[in-house]
């Protein structure tokens, strides 16, 4: 199967995830966006249209490569420490049509630790 098919079979059950799962200002979304080298996850506000926080592994801060599952571990880390701050506990988990195996689980198992309730 060619990348691009891959693709758009994970933006159509995106949009099948996406007609059931909407960040509020109580409960935002945690999304996430992976590619091969990076991963990116960010706490989103639907009503309001706004990222409320935001964190990725090509930030100057980041200390490790996102291509693989200790750099989504760190960033999981990081996404939830930073909502934490901002006030925000309980989240929705939006996987952005990826399997929920991999750095996507092991990000997602990371933010609950730091303390991120979904």
């Amino acid at each position: 199967m060619p990348k691009s098919d891959k693709n758009e079979a994970r933006l159509r059950v995106h949009k099948r995830i996406r007609r059931r799962v909407a960040g509020t200002p109580e409960r935002p979304r945690l999304t996430v966006y992976r590619s091969i080298a990076h991963i990116y996850a960010q706490v989103i506000d639907d009503r309001g249209r706004q990222t409320i926080v935001s964190a990725s592994s090509n930030e100057k801060s980041a200390s490790t490569n996102g291509g693989n599952i200790a750099g989504a571990k760190e960033i999981g880390r990081l996404v939830a420490e930073r909502a934490k701050e901002k006030g925000v506990i309980k989240v929705v988990f939006d996987r952005g049509g990826y399997l929920y195996h991999g750095r996507i689980k092991a990000l997602a198992d990371a933010a609950r630790e730091a303390g991120l309730e979904f």
